[in-house]
């Protein structure tokens, strides 16, 4: 049995979909007989949320898992600025790296998981002086989403030491997981680390997540971090459309950076009976927030750095039963047209209000859909089978 140490920029009490994986993951994995020790800030994210806590650390017990919490700067502000948001990134990992050479004898194995890209920080200090073997857990192209979305300067200093700093980290580590295969080949073409690369779905657990015998209410759903990648502008506009020719609600539930700037739109737009922002609802309320709605919606936004991306929310919508409308290109639409629980709609209000008014107006669609969508995630998604994938793969290196 080997010894593990995950670390992670997010943990449960968050209720980012990286939060909830990474507990799911180090609860199955503790079940199945590995001791599991996660790293993670004190509860921060959402920022502006929580209330900032100075201790250096503290521990508890988890579903059976070690869960330390690590002092790091703490935004206060819902959209913190550049500098505050760095801090936050930066001296998580730093002070990781001085837990480990502390406590180097207490794991065999480390598992890093990114983003951002400074979570691997401590992988390396483990993996180069105390020979641990290391498992980079990549879930995004944090680097290309940052300029992307204008928070990284194409070609600056920052840019050229980040990607310094990943592609060494991807040469020294022993396994790289991906959550999608194109994220897999976008992250280096060298063969050599083609070579560690393995598959490990975002997943879903679908005991949790699952479809609800009250009817369904005549509202669309959002459920996730309210941040920038996602066009949710877009779909405002387009649930307005959608209403003036049947009644519709449309639920974000969540927080996150862009959270304040939607409100602004529906406020200006005279759209409060129609859009509702409930904030962060408890993490045990969101499968029946999901399930009893008629669709959910995960509209990222249409630039190549997000085409790999598979956003966890359409796992959990397809769990509940709940037929998604998605927009971008890549993976997320490869999800749609493979499970048959969801459909594609270009990046423009009309083109949503359109596709969203073809499904409330046949039920019969729906319904199948929903079949399709719960089948789909049970037999290939379930979070307990990727941690036993995963389980494999720890107990087989080395």
């Amino acid at each position: 049995m080997k010894r593990v140490l995950i670390i992670s920029q997010h943990f449960p009490p968050e209720k980012s979909g990286n939060a909830s994986r990474i507990s799911d993951m180090s609860t199955h994995l503790h079940t199945s007989g590995s001791e599991i020790t996660v790293l993670a800030p004190h509860p921060t994210f959402p920022t502006g949320t929580f209330e900032r806590v100075w201790k250096l650390s503290t521990k508890k017990e988890v579903n059976g898992v070690n869960a330390v919490h690590l002092w790091t700067w703490q935004p206060a502000s819902k959209d913190p600025g550049f500098v505050s948001r760095m801090a936050y990134y930066l001296i998580f990992p730093v002070h990781a790296s001085f837990w480990i050479l502390t406590h180097s004898k207490d794991f065999d194995l480390i598992i890093t998981s990114s983003p951002p890209i400074f979570t691997h920080i401590p992988g390396r200090v483990a993996k180069t002086h105390f020979h641990k073997e290391w498992i980079m857990d990549i879930r995004d192209l944090w680097i290309d989403a940052s300029i992307s979305l204008g928070f990284l300067k194409k070609g600056s200093l920052a840019e050229k030491m980040s990607r310094a700093f990943e592609r060494r980290c991807l040469e020294k580590t022993d396994r790289i997981t991906v959550t999608t295969t194109e994220l897999g080949e976008r992250i280096s073409s060298d063969t050599t680390i083609q070579d560690k690369i393995v598959l490990m779905s975002n997943g879903v657990n679908t005991a949790f997540f699952r479809p609800s015998s009250q009817p369904k209410k005549n509202q669309i759903v959002y459920a996730g971090n309210i941040g920038y990648a996602q066009d949710l502008e877009l779909v405002i506009h387009a649930v307005k459309i959608v209403s003036e020719k049947y009644p519709m609600k449309f639920i974000i539930a969540g927080a996150g950076d862009i959270k304040g700037h939607l409100e602004e739109i529906v406020k200006s737009e005279g759209l409060e009976d129609i859009v509702q922002f409930p904030g962060t609802i408890p993490r045990d309320a969101v499968p029946q927030l999901i399930a009893e709605s008629l669709i959910g919606v995960a509209p990222l936004k249409d630039i190549p750095t997000l085409e790999y991306a598979a956003p966890t929310k359409v796992y959990e919508y397809m769990s509940c039963g709940t037929p998604f409308v998605g927009c971008g290109k890549g993976e997320i639409s490869r999800i749609a047209n493979g499970s048959g629980g969801g459909v594609i709609a270009d990046n423009t209000p009309e083109a949503i209000a359109a596709t969203i008014l073809d499904l409330v107006q046949d039920p019969a669609r729906m319904e199948t859909m929903a079949r399709s969508g719960r089948e789909y995630v049970v037999n290939n998604f379930d979070r307990g089978a990727i941690a036993a994938k995963l389980k494999g793969i720890i107990e087989a290196d080395r």
